[in-house]
């Protein structure tokens, strides 16, 4: 008896058809999606503004390094700014070590 239960139930079980292959693939590019929108487009996004604020430095400009330092650019070239910390303090930085431009103290920070 529990030999014919067993031939019916595993007759069953192959007679119902498979899913396709490609939906086993449908989570993972769900999960590629959701990261390419929430994760990697916002700080391709970011990166790209901190590349066009440091490409568009001009002197006078008030920036903060990778340090923290808090400096006024006195000179830009193509590779190095010359910062000034202080009086008759200078030094010359990469630009690539330039962490943000602030912004002139008379402006609005909204």
């Amino acid at each position: 008896m529990s030999s014919q239960v067993l031939h019916l139930l595993s007759a069953a079980a192959a007679g119902g058809d498979a899913p396709p292959a490609w939906t086993s693939f449908v989570p993972l590019v769900a999960m590629v999606v959701i990261f390419w929108f929430l994760i990697i487009r916002p700080q391709m996004r970011r990166q790209k503004e901190h590349q066009n604020k440091v490409a568009g430095l001009k002197k006078g400009d008030q920036v903060l390094t990778g340090g923290g330092l808090l400096a006024k650019v006195v000179k830009v070239d193509e590779h190095y700014a010359e910062l000034e910390l202080g009086p008759n303090v200078r030094v010359k930085a990469l630009k690539s070590t330039i962490a943000d431009v602030v912004p002139p103290a008379g402006a609005a920070n909204d």
